[in-house]
């Protein structure tokens, strides 16, 4: 089961998050999500735990406790929604000309 840990201090380690989560059994994968530029961490990872009982007990025990001076909060994670768009973040049509025109027709 693949779960969320959202409000992470941003010291907050992926070797932290593993070991809060390996009290309740085997973790399979653990990450702690960062921004590309800076590399400074977003606040939030997850945790990927192959037994369901064992991410369920893990999920119950943490959520809303806290590790690293911050009351994390743990539950499944679900997809994330697809994106629309075509990934160039455009504006779209943009006529030619001066600031100042406008674009009807004449």
């Amino acid at each position: 089961m693949r779960i969320y840990v959202g409000n992470l201090n941003y010291r907050t380690t992926k070797d932290g998050l593993r070991d809060a989560f390996e009290e309740f059994g085997t973790v399979s994968a653990s990450d702690v999500v960062t921004d590309r530029a800076t590399g400074q961490s977003k606040g939030f990872g997850f945790v990927e735990m192959p037994d369901n009982a064992e991410a369920n007990a893990a999920i119950s025990a943490l959520d809303g406790k806290e590790l690293d001076s911050r009351t994390i909060k743990v539950n499944e994670a679900h997809p994330a929604a697809p994106r629309q768009g075509g990934g160039n973040g455009g504006g779209g049509f943009r006529p030619r000309g001066n600031r100042g025109d406008s674009y009807r027709s004449r």
